[in-house]
């Protein structure tokens, strides 16, 4: 991490901490804030667990529900991980009460509002391509275990280390470690046939 990253990430930390112990104090508007600041980050990271989008706006209330119910617990200092490992929990308890598999697995990869916007050089062939990819990788990622997809959004779309994820999904560095290899290895299998489109 270099030091404009790390300061950025201090800054969000003494930003967040303030807006807690505004809420703790009484100020609905702070919490507001939080849940403004992390709502959408949370749904995107959701829906991929979950593979439903209901489920996933589902899954986000719950969680800020419980944050806000158990705010006077949070002792890290990223908030960011602490309201992530809610999130996963109670996506988690979403995906026990829904057994029904989804009829569009990742709908939000579809929905071009999701998408950031296009750099204007990108083409529609490139556009398309870039399209192409999301649902092989979408599709890839439906037949890989729900622990396993966790593990690899967490490492390699979040950026958390091993063991952020290890205290986030309440098991052992080795699992985490396990998890993501076991997924990525189940992956490139998956993703063989589709090595062509996969490469830039």
């Amino acid at each position: 991490m270099d030091d404009r990253t790390r300061q950025a990430a201090d800054e969000q930390h003494a930003r967040d901490r303030a807006l807690v112990a505004r809420a703790l104090e009484g100020d609905l508007d702070a919490f507001n804030r939080l849940v403004e600041l992390y709502q959408d980050y949370l749904f995107a990271m959701t829906v991929r667990v979950v593979r439903d989008r209901e489920a996933a706006a589902d899954a986000v209330q719950e969680a800020f529900f419980s944050a806000y119910r158990n705010l006077a617990r949070f002792r890290g200092d990223s908030f960011r991980s602490w309201l992530t490992r809610i999130a996963l929990n109670a996506a988690t308890d979403v995906l026990r009460l829904r057994k029904r598999r989804p009829v569009d697995p990742y709908p939000e990869w579809e929905d071009d509002a999701w998408q950031p916007p296009a750099d204007e050089s990108e083409g529609p062939e490139r556009t398309a391509v870039l399209r192409s990819r999301s649902r092989v990788l979408a599709a890839a990622m439906e037949h890989i275990t729900t622990d396993q997809r966790t593990a690899i959004l967490l490492f390699d779309v979040e950026g958390y280390d091993y063991q952020e994820i290890a205290d986030m999904t309440g098991v052992s560095l080795g699992t985490v470690k396990s998890r993501i290899h076991r997924g990525r290895l189940a992956l490139r299998e998956l993703l063989l046939p589709e090595m062509e489109l996969l490469r830039d």
